[in-house]
């Protein structure tokens, strides 16, 4: 009788086998191995068959520092590419408004006959310097 856990005997993929090859490498660069117990666990990682063969070869290993800089690093990137969409969207915002805003004040300076002040200038202006402060002095969440 096969005791071992159903999941352990499901076939494993090439991204099940690449997601171990590159957990080996993490703990090579951590000093969780050396280069010959990484070369033979390397070697065994590449012929697999089984989510269980793959198991036995990081089951001992540490948690990687490799690993989780590598995770914090790629979210720090996803954030600030986040960020900056924002701040696109923020201004694409301001534009459209200025746009409806300044078309508002055209249409109702020729149905007037004269031209007056140019009204938009405060709620834009005051939006504008919102936006820029921002820039300038981020909230303390985006540290």
């Amino acid at each position: 009788m096969n005791h071992q856990p159903a999941h352990d005997r499901i076939r494993a993929s090439d991204h099940d086998r690449d997601t171990t090859v590159q957990r080996l490498g993490d703990a090579l660069a951590d000093g969780a191995l050396d280069t010959t117990e990484y070369s033979r666990r390397l070697d065994h990682a590449l012929t697999a068959t089984t989510h269980g063969d793959l198991h036995r070869l990081t089951a001992d290993l540490p948690a990687s520092q490799t690993a989780r800089h590598r995770t914090e690093t790629a979210r720090r990137t996803a954030k600030t590419k986040a960020d900056k969409r924002a701040w696109r969207d923020e201004w694409n915002y301001w534009t459209g408004a200025a746009a409806i805003m300044t078309a508002i004040w055209a249409i109702s300076a020729l149905r007037k006959g004269e031209w007056t002040s140019y009204w938009p200038a405060v709620p834009l202006g005051i939006w504008a310097a919102i936006l820029i402060s921002y820039a300038i002095w981020p909230s303390r969440d985006d540290h």
